[in-house]
């Protein structure tokens, strides 16, 4: 399937390893050329080297997304040697597990401005170029601590909340121009982070990590983590040309599936009065979903291509 983006330059924050250097990967191998970020420059570089290695072009770059004031500079040479920017792709690091309650004001500052002003900034500059050359794709990644906050991540389900609403409004000034916003929200991804977290929940409760470990998996039908080149797979998609009217948002659940509206066809609107379906009965056991049902739920939006509701 040709995606339409060959030629066409991505910035991917957070790229030298994890969710961001696969999607870093996967949308190089679409064709597209790759401004590889990441707050370790030899990270960075080594991403870089696998995509040249395939055939693609990327530029790595040494970037901290809490220092806002090299983000002209990096802008301006990613478009000297790349070209202006056309795809963004917003992946931050996440903040360490804590309780909501008892973090000062300078931490909840310092998370902030790596996790939400940057991205702001870093959009406020490219943005607009893609309104103007009238294409271009931002698709932000949050947390499913959006949709239902997860214990002892109190900043992360914070702070990434501001991510959904900033993404939203953006979505409805610039969708007009040609430009869509989305947000992915991974659940459970084999990734060093969620290693990370696992260990921290062991620790926190004394329990083994591969006892964390299999509670978890336990919860999901497909009975496994979720896989990186999963989550670029579906960050991949959401640049091609033909997805011009972006769906409402993309969830991916803790349980195997990318959900909004999940339970509803492609294009349905909700009924008033129709009756639910019906549910387990209590202590039921859910029913699982195979592993190779399509992970994906289209629901056109109702407002004008490329807005977000």
């Amino acid at each position: 399937m040709d995606l339409g983006i060959t030629g066409r330059v991505a910035l991917v924050h957070g790229a030298g390893g994890g969710l961001g250097g696969a999607a870093a990967q996967r949308l190089a191998a679409e064709g597209a050329v790759i401004a590889v970020a990441d707050v370790r420059g030899e990270a960075a570089e080594v991403t870089a080297d696998r995509i040249r290695g395939a055939g693609g072009r990327a530029l790595a770059l040494e970037w901290d997304l809490g220092d806002l004031s090299v983000i002209d500079a990096n802008a301006t040479r990613i478009e000297d040697v790349l070209g202006p920017v056309d795809i963004l792709v917003n992946n931050t690091g996440g903040p360490p597990p804590t309780p909501v309650l008892g973090n000062g004001p300078d931490t909840w500052t310092d998370h902030f401005r790596s996790m939400v002003l940057s991205v702001i900034a870093i959009a406020d500059r490219v943005v607009p170029g893609m309104c103007d050359r009238g294409w271009g794709r931002v698709v932000t990644s949050t947390s499913s601590g959006v949709v239902a906050p997860i214990a002892d991540l109190g900043l992360s389900n914070s702070v990434r909340t501001a991510l959904v609403g900033w993404s939203k409004t953006l979505a409805r000034e610039v969708g007009g121009a040609g430009v869509t916003c989305n947000i992915v929200v991974p659940g459970r991804i084999g990734t060093a982070r969620v290693r990370a977290l696992d260990e921290s929940k062991a620790a926190r409760e004394k329990r083994s990590v591969g006892e964390v470990a299999d509670a978890s998996i336990a919860s999901i039908p497909v009975g496994r983590y979720g896989d990186p080149a999963e989550y670029a797979a579906v960050v991949a998609f959401l640049q091609q040309t033909g997805v011009g009217l972006a769906v409402r948002k993309y969830v991916m659940r803790r349980r195997g599936l990318l959900a909004h509206d999940a339970q509803r066809s492609p294009g349905a609107l909700p009924q008033r009065g129709r009756a639910r379906r019906g549910r387990p009965a209590a202590g039921a056991a859910r029913p699982a979903r195979p592993a190779d049902e399509a992970l994906l739920t289209l629901r056109p939006s109702r407002y004008a291509p490329g807005r977000v509701r």
